[in-house]
């Protein structure tokens, strides 16, 4: 835990997590085992982290859709999930109510408007999904859409695309 951080003390943290210098954690939060939360982040109320997600230097998370300031809209915050594994790269925006996929990538910058699936590499504004990802962080080569199969180069783990969607082949 570095300078500045500030933890509400209702948030649920899990073990071996990391905060960055200016961290702000509300109190409805959740974080899973091994997340690294960079310099920067806020992490407001109904935003869950699940193991091993790694929040990029200064990336941004949203609670409520349309906020205005004279109008009181808690009772309408929307709950946003980052699935296990998933990157969320520097700067980047998840705007609240989307779900990010299990080792989904998320490149810096990238603003999230809808749900993420997992593997997938999303870049620009609005996000757009680019490519797929391995576990291990390295780019497979797979088409966006259709059925394929391949092997990420670093572990040789195997990889299957069907129903555009992408998962490790078990």
């Amino acid at each position: 835990m570095w300078h500045w951080v500030h933890i509400c003390g209702a948030a649920k943290i899990g073990r071996d997590c990391s905060f960055g210098q200016n961290v702000f954690v509300g109190n409805g939060v959740e974080i899973g085992n091994n997340c690294k939360i960079q310099n920067n982040v806020s992490i407001f109320d109904h935003v869950t982290l699940e193991d091993d997600v790694f929040c990029g230097p200064s990336m941004v998370f949203t609670n409520v859709y349309n906020p205005r300031s004279a109008v009181s809209r808690k009772h309408e915050y929307r709950r946003t999930l980052i699935k296990r594994g998933a990157t969320l790269g520097a700067n980047c925006t998840v705007v609240c109510g989307t779900t990010v996929g299990e080792y989904a990538f998320v490149a810096a910058g990238a603003v999230i408007t809808r749900d993420v699936k997992s593997y997938a590499v999303m870049a620009g504004v609005p996000a757009r999904q680019i490519g797929w990802m391995s576990r291990f962080g390295e780019r497979l080569a797979l088409p966006l859409r259709g059925l394929a199969e391949t092997v990420c180069p670093h572990t040789g783990d195997k990889y299957v695309l069907r129903d555009d969607c992408c998962d490790i082949a078990e």
